[in-house]
């Protein structure tokens, strides 16, 4: 039996999507990051920029807007991996560029994915309940 949820004020019912575990969307989230990367080298825009940081951004807002809010340090993490290997430092090797440099970009991999997860998270049907009081005699 499939269940069906609307928004409060729409008129259309669609079936209730289960999210993938934290796991899974880490795991889709590291194979996007290496695809992320051969795009960009196909542009040859392998290297330290805007453009790396922001296409990976947009990779975990992607990943993170289908995933469960409790996913989002992995999808940010799995982002920041392949950021630095393959964007930062070339050549699949990690490189350190310092604390805050490195823990920046893990908060704007993170927060993106965040950010896209916590809408969908939302209770898709509110209750209302009216109180009602009794008329005093």
């Amino acid at each position: 039996m499939r269940m069906y949820a609307a928004r409060p004020g729409a008129t259309r019912y669609r079936p209730v999507r289960k999210r993938p575990t934290v796991g899974t969307s880490g795991t889709v989230a590291l194979l996007a990051g290496g695809a992320t990367a051969l795009g960009l080298g196909a542009l040859g825009e392998l290297h330290a920029g805007p453009l790396a940081l922001a296409a990976y951004a947009v990779l975990c807002a992607l990943v993170g807007g289908r995933s469960r809010p409790g996913a989002a340090p992995l999808v940010g993490l799995a982002a920041w991996l392949c950021c630095n290997a393959f964007a930062e430092h070339r050549h699949a090797e990690l490189g350190w560029s310092g604390l805050w440099p490195e823990a920046a970009h893990y908060a704007v991999f993170t927060a993106a994915a965040l950010l896209a997860a916590l809408p969908t998270a939302l209770p898709r049907r509110t209750i209302r309940v009216s109180l009602l009081h009794p008329d005093p005699l």
